[in-house]
């Protein structure tokens, strides 16, 4: 086998950034500049670049974690999504080599265990399931399956409104007649506020990011995150804060509103405004992201997003003790 690995490197940044901008299943949570948001004492990165003739091949993005005097290679903890990055002409036998390449590094650096998420099938160019196959025939098992609800984007935004309940529905026309407005915003404390309510209130949990970190990834990413806002004389009632994660996939990454302000279904129609605007820019899909937390369901937050007509699909982790 002719495929080597080795460290990523500061230097080798420019060459990442541009294989994962060609990839069949890169993401913007693969990108150096997202990974390197984080505070550099945050993860240990041990990230791997597969090449193959001197060329690169594929990526894993990856820390060193050591728990319970356990070393672990894992899929980088900064992600939401990690994986093996590949071309879109990925083959079967590439799969394997990458894959063998993968476990070879790992038992020769030391590590007693790996574990890697891979992103839905959807998020890919071409759907393919060569690189799940290949960790199965290579001893990995499923440690979870999470179910994250997809979203679509139909032929026409009134399609998608055909598949909200009809509940829904007239919650988009009822939140019309009263005034709501949609916009693109950039009232981020006003969000955050919110966010921090919602999150305190529903879970009693603080948001994954900071607001300092969301504005920091949003300086970043300035064309790639993006907060619509619903008001109500122009007053934020709720917000919905996207990542552009690829050229097909809009990740709903935070949903919030007021709850007093509940009466005015403002939150049906924000997310019949934004599946417009995923139409108008040819997106493919809207991710509400994962209901499920280590496999069990939030049945309450599922219907929720199957009332906009999303439906499930996997988001897989897999792992192998060495």
């Amino acid at each position: 086998m002719s495929v080597t690995v080795r460290k990523f490197t500061e230097t080798d940044t420019p060459f990442w950034e541009d294989f994962v901008h060609q990839a069949n299943n890169g993401t913007i949570f693969h990108e150096r500049k997202f990974l390197g948001y984080h505070p550099g004492d945050r993860f240990l990165d041990h990230s791997l670049i597969i090449e193959k003739k001197e060329q690169i091949k594929a990526l894993f993005p990856a820390v060193d974690v050591t728990s319970q005097g356990t070393r672990s290679l894992i899929s980088h903890q900064g992600s939401s999504y990690g994986g093996i990055i590949v071309k879109r002409d990925l083959s079967i036998r590439d799969s394997y080599d990458y894959v063998e390449a993968i476990l070879e590094h790992a038992r020769q650096a030391g590590f007693a265990r790996i574990q890697m998420t891979l992103p839905p099938a959807i998020y890919q160019s071409r759907v393919s399931n060569y690189l799940d196959f290949a960790l199965i025939k290579h001893g990995f098992s499923y440690l979870k399956r999470d179910v994250s609800s997809m979203l679509t984007i139909e032929d026409t935004p009134e399609r998608n409104l055909e598949y909200f309940r009809a509940s829904h529905r007239t919650a988009v026309r009822k939140a019309i007649k009263q005034g709501v407005v949609i916009r693109e915003s950039e009232d981020w404390s006003a969000f955050y506020k919110l966010l921090k309510q919602n999150l305190k209130i529903r879970h009693n949990v603080q948001p994954t990011h900071t607001l300092e970190e969301l504005l920091k990834l949003k300086k970043l990413f300035p064309d790639k995150i993006r907060l619509f806002g619903a008001y109500r004389e122009e007053q934020l009632v709720a917000g919905v804060v996207n990542f552009e994660v690829n050229q097909d996939v809009v990740l709903a990454f935070y949903i919030s509103h007021d709850e007093a302000f509940q009466h005015l279904r403002a939150v049906n129609l924000l997310f019949f405004e934004i599946i417009k605007w995923c139409h108008l820019h040819a997106f493919k899909y809207l991710d509400f992201g994962i209901f499920t937390v280590n496999m069990e369901p939030n049945f309450g937050l599922g219907r929720f997003k199957e009332n906009f007509g999303a439906s499930g699909v996997f988001r897989d982790t897999f792992e192998l003790n060495l």
